[in-house]
């Protein structure tokens, strides 16, 4: 396999990541592929790119943007004052979907919280998605906990 990139991901960016999310059912509903991007997109990367704590990660391919994920280094008290990683986001462009790219990146994601310091990863999926599901187990992800969201 040919070697992926896993670079900071830059303004430059925002389109392919953009078009990222947005290519599934529940993207389709939720985000705004308009050209220029939505000012709310450059807003959030550049917060991003300016907090120590926050990754978005896109992985190349002869310098084409094939994925994408965003991963939180989170500091807490609970676990002895222990470090988490936070993976979110994750998106693979559809013709690389199967070819061992997610897992790459997971793999890449995971060396980085060890990197930091982290005692645990973890990362939140939607209840429909089956096939992440699956991946996750595969990957040794445990399904542990309910989690809850609310929007605002």
């Amino acid at each position: 396999m040919t070697q992926i990139i896993f670079r900071r991901a830059q303004i430059a960016d925002l389109p392919d990541i953009i078009a990222l999310l947005a290519n599934d059912v529940l993207g389709q509903q939720r985000e705004d592929g308009s050209s220029p991007p939505n000012p709310n997109y450059v807003a959030a990367l550049e917060a991003i790119l300016a907090d120590p704590n926050q990754l978005q990660v896109v992985a190349t391919l002869h310098d084409e943007v094939i994925g994408a994920l965003q991963l939180t280094f989170i500091p807490g008290l609970a676990r002895q004052g222990a470090w988490r990683g936070q993976i979110e986001a994750v998106r693979i462009a559809d013709g690389h979907r199967g070819s061992g790219v997610g897992q790459q990146m997971f793999e890449w994601a995971i060396a980085q919280c060890k990197a930091r310091g982290c005692n645990l990863v973890q990362l939140t999926t939607d209840k429909t998605r089956a096939d992440a599901h699956r991946f996750y187990d595969r990957l040794g992800f445990v399904d542990s906990h309910i989690g809850y969201k609310m929007t605002l």
